[in-house]
């Protein structure tokens, strides 16, 4: 198998031979883990997504195309998919909190031994519940999907049937309206 180029273990791979991707998995799994924890800082989480990856090798059915280039960069776009997949999951599963105006207040002063840092995390909480209340239904969604939610432009537009310019130019408003209605608070300074 050592003597095997990327490309024909790949295709044994496909043919389910377990001999390939064991030595593809030799080849490169310190490659795709070293990729993945500059990207998530996180041994653990790197140590799963390198997992995920062999795991997709094993059950693609698209396989490697040497035609469209070589297979480390094959491999690396597929261990970016998986990360970037395995953040979104995880931000979801974690309960970011939503910027949903009621939810704020409860959100900055729950459990907080600190009064002064509960009462900076208040004013700050009623400061964007502020902010928010100068965007529409549409526009909160819209910062909600792309922010807290993980979605690309890509992926919203295509979910709001709307070219990627447009929501672009929506996602630049909302931002430039919450820039404008929200002023720094400094930690400390109350």
């Amino acid at each position: 198998m050592q003597n095997r180029t990327d490309g024909e273990l790949m295709e044994l791979v496909m043919a389910k031979e377990h001999s390939a991707l064991e030595e593809l998995y030799d080849r490169y799994v310190k490659l795709v883990y070293s990729f993945s924890l500059k990207t998530m800082k996180d041994e653990h989480a790197s140590r799963e997504i390198v997992q995920l990856v062999f795991t997709r090798l094993w059950t693609t059915e698209k396989g490697y195309d040497a035609s469209k280039g070589g297979y480390v960069n094959w491999l690396l776009t597929i261990t970016r998919n998986i990360t970037i997949d395995y953040v979104r999951k995880h931000r979801k599963q974690n309960e970011i909190i939503r910027l949903e105006p009621r939810e704020w207040e409860q959100a900055f002063i729950s459990g907080e031994p600190d009064p002064e840092t509960a009462l900076f995390r208040k004013q700050s909480g009623e400061q964007i519940k502020q902010a928010y209340a100068h965007l529409t239904t549409n526009q909160i969604e819209l910062i909600n999907l792309m922010y807290w939610e993980g979605y690309s432009l890509s992926e919203i537009a295509s979910q709001k049937n709307e070219p990627v310019g447009t929501v672009k130019s929506r996602l630049h408003q909302c931002l430039k309206i919450l820039r404008k209605h929200l002023t720094p608070v400094k930690e400390g300074s109350i």
